[in-house]
């Protein structure tokens, strides 16, 4: 009696299993006849020839193009400071004064050590000329007979002993004179006057507080001094648009403070490194080597661009630079949007063999030859309207601005390519799908 409780349980189990996959695949199927008998609404513009002028848009920061860093060179207690920041000077106007009077004293004991290589200077100049005088004396003697040989050697050897005292003592007040000239330029480093002409665009340190001097090692920053009146924006640019950036391009500058306005500008200069290397930061994300479980950024290069017009920008300001790179004249082109990806078909929707396929089929590895574990690429396209049906075209792209593509293979000037909606273009078509014109959705939403 259980056990044929127990299979009838078991085939009703079975007979629920089966209903539902039938059910399933019914309701799939369903839901796929719909979807292809669905009308995607599109809209559509023509494929039109313009001129287009491609922009590679980077963010940074104003700066002057001279500023100087004040560092004392020697260290000390700041006793005057006259200026205050954003206060303009010009060059030659005190800046700061550190207190003298230990370099002060370092010189008068220089120049008493200096007197003194001096004096003895003389007296071994006389102690010379008394020693030649002798000399000469004994050696008419020793001409004469009047002394032995020994007695004129002693003489002489004194004299040469005089001379190269006399030649020590010139080397001792070359010695207390570059002494006493470095003591003078210490106390002269005491005042310190602004090397250019500019403003006080920033301030660091206040009168009363100690500074350490840059002789041997890196010193306080007291100050900047800047020249506001040539300004430059330094941006960053990652490394696949670097390579189309030269010197001489033009481009368009955005200033946060200065919403209503564009600027002009010229590229100056590329650098040549990418920033962080050298150890001042991350490698970067698309530049090779790993690094190791070290999170990586993107490798950046920076260029600065000298801003044409006069404006009072203050150094730091956000910037936008939009650089003129490259630049068509009469080509074909679509809008950006149009343009997107699919992956090739091994089986052509008519005919056995569609378009994407003779695209894959121009490559090295043939559809067909593909390995299994191999990843098949997307291919762009765009969607042409073919009456009420569209048909994916696979086309080859050039350079682009901010709202159309050039199209350098795949279209013909005329054809009428789908331009909207982006769900549609981007998810939705494909070939033999039906269309209707309309308006986008959210004009739709607006006007009621």
């Amino acid at each position: 009696m259980s056990n044929g409780t127990s299979k009838s349980s078991g085939r009703k189990f079975w007979l629920v299993v089966v209903a539902l996959i039938l059910a399933g695949g019914a309701a799939a199927w369903w839901f796929q006849f719909r979807k292809k008998d669905e009308v995607v609404t599109i809209q559509t513009e023509k494929v039109q020839r313009r001129d287009l002028t491609e922009l590679v848009v980077a963010n940074g920061r104003a700066y002057p193009v001279v500023q100087v860093k004040i560092s004392p060179e020697v260290s000390g207690e700041i006793i005057a400071l006259p200026v205050k920041e954003g206060q303009a000077v010009k060059k030659g106007d005190l800046l700061l004064r550190i207190k003298p009077d230990f370099y002060a004293a370092s010189k008068r004991s220089a120049e008493a050590s200096y007197q003194a290589a001096v004096a003895n200077k003389d007296l071994a100049a006389a102690n010379l000329r008394k020693a030649e005088i002798e000399e000469a004396r004994n050696k008419s003697m020793l001409a004469n007979k009047l002394i032995s040989d020994s007695v004129y050697l002693e003489v002489k050897t004194a004299a040469e002993v005089a001379k190269a005292s006399f030649q020590a003592s010139e080397h001792q007040v070359n010695v207390a004179k570059a002494s006493l000239q470095r003591a003078e330029e210490e106390l002269a480093k005491t005042t310190i006057v602004s090397p250019i002409t500019g403003t006080v665009s920033k301030l660091n340190s206040q009168l009363g507080e100690r500074v350490v001097g840059t002789a041997m090692m890196t010193g306080t920053e007291v100050m900047v001094i800047a020249d506001l009146n040539e300004m430059e924006a330094r941006v960053d640019i990652g490394e696949v648009d670097v390579v189309l950036i030269a010197i001489g391009q033009k481009a368009r500058l955005e200033v946060e403070a200065f919403r209503d306005r564009k600027f002009t500008g010229e590229v100056t200069e590329i650098a040549n490194s990418s920033r962080g290397l050298g150890g001042q930061g991350s490698s970067g994300g698309g530049g090779g080597g790993g690094g190791g479980g070290q999170g990586q950024e993107a490798t950046r290069f920076e260029v600065k661009i000298r801003i044409k017009d006069k404006e009072t920008f203050r150094p730091g300001m956000s910037v936008t630079a939009e650089i003129e790179t490259r630049s068509r004249t009469n080509v074909l082109s679509v809008p950006i949007q149009s343009v997107t990806t699919r992956l090739p078909k091994k089986d052509g929707t008519k005919g056995g063999t569609n378009s994407l396929e003779v695209v894959a089929r121009s490559t090295n590895s043939p559809v067909s030859e593909r390995k299994n574990n191999e990843a098949i690429k997307p291919v762009e396209v765009v969607f042409l309207r073919d009456g009420e049906t569209v048909r994916s075209a696979p086309v080859k792209r050039g350079i682009s601005d901010e709202d159309y593509s050039e199209i350098i293979e795949g279209l013909q000037e005329g054809q009428e390519v789908v331009s909207g909606g982006y769900k549609a273009i981007s998810r939705d078509l494909d070939d033999g799908k039906k269309v209707k014109l309309g308006e986008p959705e959210k004009e739709k939403e607006e006007k009621k």
